[in-house]
């Protein structure tokens, strides 16, 4: 999924800093705020197709952490996927640009990182740091649908070595509501 074309690149926020985490997408491409079919920030290449398997995995995920109502309907159709090396961290941010209030689910393998769980109306106080390890699967939905999250910390040669990877993958699936 990282090779091109419409592979791993660095993102540009709108102020034009790059972020420290590099991104692919399966499905649709995020960029800040939108999606789009084709890599429209980056080679502008088709996105490579959404695994039927990662939604069937999202929808398992959210059945057994919320329960059946909340995994009906929730056709998961976008994976983005990013790589964390050492250094790399996530500021405070919403997952808001999808039209769906279906749960977001997200995957993480490899080096343990710090999550940053916040609220729903500032990027500030209050919010709790929990551990994410490889293998922990993290559901937000309902009300946390909207609540700012971020990686303030990744802790390197963390990851099980069986995994062969230095550094963290992120595999964040959501519904993109088209």
């Amino acid at each position: 999924w990282a090779r091109p074309p419409a592979g791993l690149r660095r993102v540009r926020t709108p102020g034009g800093h790059a972020m420290s985490a590099r991104q692919v997408c399966l499905g649709l491409h995020w960029y800040p705020y939108g999606y789009a079919p084709t890599a429209v920030d980056g080679d502008g290449a088709p996105v490579k197709p959404f695994p039927d398997w990662l939604g069937a995995l999202g929808r398992e995920a959210v059945t057994r952490a919320l329960g059946a109502e909340a995994a009906a309907g929730a056709a998961y159709d976008i994976a983005l996927i990013n790589f964390y090396d050492a250094d790399a961290r996530m500021g405070m941010h919403r997952d808001s640009d999808e039209h769906s209030t279906a749960p977001v689910v997200s995957l993480s393998l490899g080096d343990t990182c710090v999550f940053r769980f916040g609220n729903t109306a500032t990027r500030a106080r209050p919010y709790t740091d929990v551990e994410l390890r490889s293998g922990d699967l993290f559901v937000f939905g309902g009300p946390a649908r909207l609540a700012y999250h971020g990686v303030p910390r990744v802790h390197p040669g963390t990851a099980p070595p069986e995994l062969g990877l230095d550094g963290r993958l992120n595999i964040t699936l959501r519904v993109s509501g088209r």
